[in-house]
Formats: structure tokens, sequence, C-alpha cells
């Protein structure tokens, strides 16, 4: 389990699911859908959904491609972290809003696997969070047999995720 004193929760990370980031990805709309549908699995089990959302020169904030896609709509009281790095960790808000919320754990879905998702998973785990990676709510596979020393990592499809802590 988690290495962070005092964390027992589990938070849904949804990264850089934009419209200039999603939309031209492969299988996008099934990636979507199942992104969607954890975001409803972890709003019906009163698990924190945390958004993040990237800019930089090529997405500009405020843009269309910089909108959260028009399929996933984040809560009014749902945390949004901007960032400009690809790690979400890196100068953001990402570890205040993950300890006031007390989660060692995540379980991340969304967009760029090979940069934004494989470097905040990296982030995570470095920091002292277990963190599993949703193997069909994603743009890429990298995560799965990853690993370190006191904590866990690895990935599961949309439909076994348990926000419990056992998948």
């Amino acid at each position: 389990m988690t290495t962070l004193q005092n964390r027992p929760n589990t938070a849904l990370l949804v990264v850089d699911v934009q419209n200039g980031v999603v939309g031209g990805a492969h299988e996008r709309d099934t990636v979507v859908a199942n992104i969607g549908s954890l975001v409803e699995k972890a709003r019906h089990e009163r698990v924190p959904v945390v958004w993040v959302q990237h800019s930089d020169e090529h997405l500009e904030r405020g843009s269309d491609d910089w909108q959260i896609v028009p399929e996933l709509t984040p809560g009014d009281a749902e945390p949004l972290v901007e960032k400009s790095y690809a790690d979400a960790f890196e100068d953001t808000t990402l570890e205040t809003v993950l300890s006031g919320l007390g989660v060692g754990r995540l379980v991340v879905a969304g967009a760029q696997t090979d940069e934004c998702i494989r470097s905040t998973l990296h982030g995570a785990v470095v920091r002292g969070y277990d963190a599993t990676l949703v193997s069909d709510a994603h743009t890429n596979l990298y995560w799965t047999n990853h690993a370190a020393p006191g904590r866990t990592a690895g990935t599961v499809e949309a439909k076994d995720v348990d926000f419990g802590g056992t998948s």
C-alpha cells in the first residue's frame, strides 16, 4: 500500500481529455466513453474525481482545443488542476488537492500516455502514491509491469476498476 501517511483514500485522476489532445486519437470515442463510465462509477461510489487540464503554446488556455471534450463534464465540486508540464504534479496544486482529500492511491485515465500520463504516473510513484493506469481509458499501453518498493502500480480495464483498492 501507499507509503504516504494518513492517505487511505483513492481518487480518479482524469488527465488531458481535451479537444486538441484526443481529437485524432486511436479509438477516441471508445476511450472517451470508458473514461465517462469511470467518472460516473467514481461519482456513484463517492470517490473524488480530479481533472487535469494542460495548456502550452500549442494548446492555448481558453481555446476550443484546450476545452475538455464535450462528452465529459467536470462537476462543480470536482477539483480542476491546470498544468503546463507533462507531470501533473510539476508546478501545480495537484499535491495540495490530493493531500486535502486524504488520497494515497490514484486511478489514472486520460490522454497522451507517452508524455503526460507516463510523466504523471512516475511523478505519483516517486512521491509515494500507489498508481493504477486504466488500460482501456487512455491512448496507449505502458504501465502494465511498473513497480516500486512499498508501492503498487499496474493497469486494469475500466470494467474491473475497484476504487476500494483491490485492483
